[in-house]
């Protein structure tokens, strides 16, 4: 498997950047998870957006799905339909348009559940967001590839993302801005949940411009042997 990188900020992006949007490209299929602002452009140069397999959504939040309506307008444009995964939550204006949109086939998923994308598994994970909130875990052959989204500290996230080669986590804050009662994992916890579940590789996603990265990648080296702060552009092997 590769992940391509597409945008690695939120809530908002630095300069010339693009929030969450991740493309994981496996022998068989292209899985886009979550489609930020910025992202679609940088998705077209790699791939045809209809040639997705399938697009999952951590959370209906703006900086993980704002592209969503353009998109439509390609979809439509081209004819196309493409298969949506994200879990529900009804106070949200746009999940209700992609739902009501032709070119998008919305499934509502729920922590637990499985989803068979050809020749790949995908996990629904549980999340701690202020809203409705998932994390998903793919395996295809024998690789394994997490991806927490939006998420504060729970007792069963290492037991999901267990044995993933590659986990890809929201490390937002610095320790000395992180609390409990925060809406993201500091970049230290992000390290000992990817050290806990045994994940040979962390990539710190979901980056603040507000803070520094150098900061959040000390702090995580400091708990996991094998830290990388993800970078918009970068290519990594799962």
């Amino acid at each position: 498997m590769k992940l391509h990188l597409l945008g690695v900020n939120g809530p908002f992006p630095e300069s010339r950047g693009a929030t969450s949007g991740y493309l994981l490209q496996t022998e068989q299929e292209l899985l886009q998870f979550d489609l930020g602002s910025g992202v679609l452009a940088r998705l077209t140069a790699l791939a045809p957006p209809e040639s997705l397999s399938a697009l999952f959504l951590s959370h209906w939040h703006f900086d993980h799905i704002s592209d969503l309506p353009v998109l439509m307008y390609r979809l439509e444009a081209m004819g196309e339909t493409l298969r949506v995964f994200a879990p529900v939550d009804e106070s949200s204006v746009l999940r209700r348009a992609v739902a009501s949109a032709s070119c998008f086939q919305l499934n509502d998923i729920v922590p637990g559940q499985e989803v068979s994308v050809g020749g790949s598994t995908v996990l629904v994970c549980e999340a701690r967001h202020p809203v409705p909130a998932v994390g998903y875990r793919v395996k295809a052959g024998s690789r394994v590839f997490g991806y927490t989204g939006d998420t504060n500290s729970l007792p069963e996230l290492a037991d999901r993302y267990r044995g993933c080669h590659l986990l890809l986590a929201d490390g937002l804050f610095p320790e000395e801005n992180w609390s409990g009662q925060k809406p993201h994992l500091s970049a230290a916890l992000a390290a000992d949940l990817a050290r806990e579940a045994g994940a040979e590789h962390l990539v710190l996603t979901h980056l603040n411009p507000l803070y520094s990265p150098r900061l959040l990648l000390r702090e995580a080296q400091s708990r996991h042997p094998h830290v990388t702060l993800a970078a918009a552009g970068t290519v990594l092997e799962v």
